[in-house]
């Protein structure tokens, strides 16, 4: 499957998660495609056949949507990582997604996450736009901004939540902790994550050393170091 077959997929499903009940999708999805996919989507729909309520419709179909995305990014970083053609992800790590996914329906976290703001400080978010998207779907509000220099701007206009930065940008390969550098200087004490290419533990350790609330190279784990940090408030 290639990147363009993915994202063509990837848009029936949204425009599905849109239009049908969350069960006519489950059930839409099991017939129609094939072992893998619908491996993926029945375990990221097995907590919207728990969660029962009619009221959480809604909600669940938004976790579906955010699932899907989550799984579509995780899926590119693997193309990238490796050089091949990305693959859609297997029944342990969809399960682990739907797990992630499936924890902010709690009403509370819900809540939190639908009146967030999130700062995004990347030259290039067009490479990480399901990653944004996952997170969108659960009302969190994202501002993007090119540079260190553009996101300093908008801090001192206004208050995020969580920043969310890269770490190389163009004449650097140190933005990430330049921008935790001046944040600490004017005294914000925002949570800022790192997310990158790699996911080595030494570079974790390295950003949490600096500063940051954490650092990841993997789309699920950013997931959920996003949702915590804006529960901090």
């Amino acid at each position: 499957m290639t990147i363009d077959d993915l994202t063509k997929l990837l848009q029936v499903l949204i425009s599905l998660v849109q239009a049908l009940s969350w069960q006519l999708l489950i059930l839409f999805i099991l017939v129609y495609f094939g072992a893998p996919l619908r491996n993926f989507v029945n375990n990221l729909g097995e907590f919207t056949f728990r969660a029962g309520a009619s009221g959480l419709e809604a909600t669940a179909k938004r976790r579906i949507e955010a699932g899907v995305l989550l799984g579509s990014a995780a899926a590119i970083k693997s193309g990238d990582a490796t050089h091949n053609q990305p693959q859609l992800p297997g029944a342990n790590e969809a399960k682990e997604i739907a797990t992630v996914v499936s924890q902010t329906m709690k009403p509370k976290v819900a809540q939190q996450l639908a009146t967030a703001s999130v700062l995004w400080v990347d030259d290039h978010p067009a490479d990480n736009a399901h990653e944004i998207r996952s997170l969108e779907a659960l009302g969190i509000a994202f501002t993007i901004c090119p540079s260190v220099q553009d996101a300093l701007e908008k801090i001192r206009l206004m208050p995020y939540h969580a920043i969310v930065s890269d770490m190389r940008q163009t004449g650097t390969n140190s933005a990430g902790y330049l921008l935790l550098q001046e944040l600490q200087r004017l005294g914000v004490k925002t949570p800022v994550i790192v997310y990158g290419s790699s996911n080595e533990a030494r570079l974790k350790f390295e950003a949490r050393e600096q500063g940051a609330f954490g650092s990841t190279g993997d789309p699920q784990e950013l997931f959920s170091l996003v949702t915590m940090a804006v529960q901090q408030r």
